[in-house]
């Protein structure tokens, strides 16, 4: 049973991250190495580490609920940074960094790594044995992480993405920081609207996210 419930938390949390990840790529027209993409997709993974230490001395320094908007404006902020800092170490010198696409790219890449491991704890916490129960919570956690947290990751991530390309990162950082604590305040502000706000607000970011795809398509 033991065995059952670690597979289920494991699929859980990597399925979301490898769907995004194949229909992003698909907006890549010179596809970048594999071997890159899962190099950046694993620092972004472990960007979560010093993210997490980070969050925890924000939380102290400010002993407020998350609730509280200066926090959420600085908890999404180190997320952002560290997601890029993963992108930045991963590919600065590697000589298929040749295109201003490839900074959306493997910031979607390092972007699906963070929300790989956040997926990880939040559904591992959910899990409670094997049982029926169990199963559809854990469905419908993968469900709300595929269209909500985790499609938030990659739209913020490629803002800043967009904006690197650009030699623009402190607008990009400041860009991707705005989606991604707007997403957080929306769901902590209206908890019983099952994310009909901020899915809207994702569905806005998606529109100009895959315009940003375009323009640096013809660069």
């Amino acid at each position: 049973m033991l065995i059952l419930a670690g597979i289920l938390i494991m699929v859980g949390a990597i399925l979301p991250s490898l769907a995004w990840l194949v229909f992003f790529l698909k907006e890549d027209v010179h596809p970048e190495p594999r071997r890159l993409i899962v190099y950046v997709l694993s620092l972004g993974a472990l960007s979560t580490i010093p993210a997490l230490l980070v969050q925890f001395g924000i939380q102290e320094l400010l002993s407020v609920l998350l609730i509280n908007l200066p926090a959420v404006v600085l908890l999404a902020f180190s997320e952002e940074l560290f997601k890029f800092l993963a992108a930045w170490l991963g590919v600065r010198k590697n000589p298929s960094f040749d295109e201003p696409i490839d900074a959306m790219v493997y910031m979607v890449a390092a972007a699906l790594g963070f929300a790989m491991i956040e997926n990880l704890f939040v559904i591992g916490s959910a899990v409670e044995g094997i049982s029926l129960v169990s199963l559809l919570t854990t469905v419908n956690i993968l469900i709300l992480r595929f269209v909500g947290a985790t499609l938030l990751h990659v739209l913020s991530s490629a803002f800043l993405g967009f904006y690197w390309a650009k030699k623009q990162v402190i607008f990009g950082l400041f860009a991707a920081t705005l989606v991604h604590s707007a997403f957080n305040y929306l769901v902590l502000l209206f908890p019983n609207n099952n994310l009909l706000y901020a899915a809207l607000l994702l569905l806005v970011a998606a529109f100009f996210v895959f315009q940003d795809f375009e323009k640096l398509k013809t660069v």
